[in-house]
C-alpha cells in the first residue's frame, strides 16, 4: 500500500507528464501550422514589395528570383540603372530610390538652397522613374539645423511646387518618408506623421504623399493604427519593420503586424507594402517569406 507522501508524488509525476504532453501537442500545432502558412498562397489582398538594401549579401538577380518565388510583386530603393535587372523578372519598383552625394535624408527640400539643385535632380528622376513605367519617386525633407517646424514646411512646399507640376505631367508621385529622430535619424524633420500631412496640404497635389515607415512612427509616436486610418489618403506607401532593431517582424519584437496590415487593408489602401526590416538570422530569404507570410492577411 502506498504511502500519502508516495501517492502525492505519483499524482504529481502524472499531472507533470499530462502538462508536457500539452505543451508539447501545442507547440507542435504551432509549428505545422507555420509550415502550411509558409507554403500557403498569397491571399491577394495585399501588394507585396521588398526593400533592396536589406539584402546587399544577396545578388539583386537572387534576390529578384526569391521575390517571384514569394509572391512579392516589387523590388524597390534602388536606382535607375537597376530596373532593367528587376524588369527580367517581370517586377516592378513600388518606390523608386534617390541616392546623390549632395542629397538625401540630411540635405532634402527644407532649404531654399537646395532647392535648384534638387530640381534638376528630381526632373531627371521624374524622367527616368516615368520612363520605366513606375509611379512613385521617394524623397527627404532633410534635418533641421535650428530650422523651425513650420518654416520647414514653408520652405518644403516652396520647392516641392516648384516641381510638383512636372511630376503630374509624367504621372508621377513624389513620396516623402516619414523617419525617427529619436533612434536612427537625429534632427531629421518630417519626423511625425502630423507634420508630414501639414506638407501635404501645403503642396496641394495628389502628386505628392508621404510613405508611413511603421518601424519609424513606432518609435516616435506610436498609435499606428488610429493614425494611418485617420491620414490615410496622405499615405502613399509602407514601410516595415521590427520594433525595437528594425530586424525580423514576429514575435520577436512589441508590434502586431498582422492587426496593423489588416487596418491598412480596411482603409480601401491600394499600394504596396514593402518589408524594410534587417533580417539577423542566418537565412535571410527565410526571414522575407516569414515578413511577407505574416503580412497577407
Amino acid at each position: 500500500m502506498k504511502t500519502p507522501s508516495s501517492r502525492r508524488d505519483a499524482i504529481k509525476k502524472v499531472a507533470t507528464m499530462a502538462m508536457a504532453s500539452t505543451v508539447f501537442s501545442s507547440l507542435s500545432e504551432r509549428v505545422s501550422a507555420h509550415e502550411r502558412a509558409v507554403d500557403a498562397p498569397l491571399k491577394g489582398k495585399v501588394n507585396h514589395s521588398v526593400c533592396a538594401w536589406c539584402y546587399n549579401g544577396i545578388p539583386l538577380e537572387t534576390l529578384c528570383q526569391s521575390a517571384r518565388d514569394m509572391g512579392i510583386r516589387s523590388i524597390e530603393i534602388i536606382s535607375p540603372e537597376q530596373f532593367e535587372t528587376i524588369k527580367k523578372y517581370d517586377l516592378t519598383c513600388a518606390m523608386v530610390g534617390a541616392q546623390h552625394r549632395d542629397w538625401g535624408i540630411t540635405k532634402g527640400w527644407n532649404r531654399k538652397e537646395h532647392h535648384a539643385g534638387l530640381g534638376a535632380y528630381y526632373r531627371d528622376l521624374i524622367d527616368k522613374t516615368s520612363a520605366a513605367g513606375f509611379t512613385n519617386l521617394i524623397c527627404f525633407s532633410g534635418n533641421r539645423n535650428g530650422l523651425d517646424d513650420e518654416q520647414g514646411i514653408i520652405n518644403c512646399a516652396e520647392g516641392l511646387k516648384q516641381i510638383i507640376g512636372y511630376a503630374e505631367k509624367k504621372k508621377v508621385t513624389l513620396v516623402m518618408e516619414l523617419l525617427n529622430s529619436k533612434v536612427n535619424h537625429a534632427d531629421y524633420q518630417c519626423d511625425r506623421t502630423a507634420w508630414g500631412v501639414e506638407l501635404c496640404k501645403a503642396v496641394g497635389s495628389d502628386n505628392f504623399k508621404l510613405l508611413y515607415d511603421i518601424y519609424h512612427m513606432q518609435i516616435m509616436e506610436g498609435d499606428v493604427i488610429r493614425t494611418l486610418q485617420d491620414n490615410q489618403k496622405y499615405i502613399a506607401h509602407y514601410h516595415t519593420g521590427g520594433v525595437p532593431g528594425r530586424n525580423e517582424i514576429d514575435e520577436t519584437q512589441e508590434l502586431y503586424y498582422p492587426a496593423i496590415i489588416k487596418a491598412v487593408v480596411e482603409t480601401g489602401f491600394k499600394g504596396f507594402v514593402a518589408q524594410e526590416f534587417v533580417p539577423k538570422r542566418a537565412d535571410k530569404l527565410a526571414s522575407l517569406r516569414q515578413g511577407v507570410q505574416i503580412c497577407d492577411v
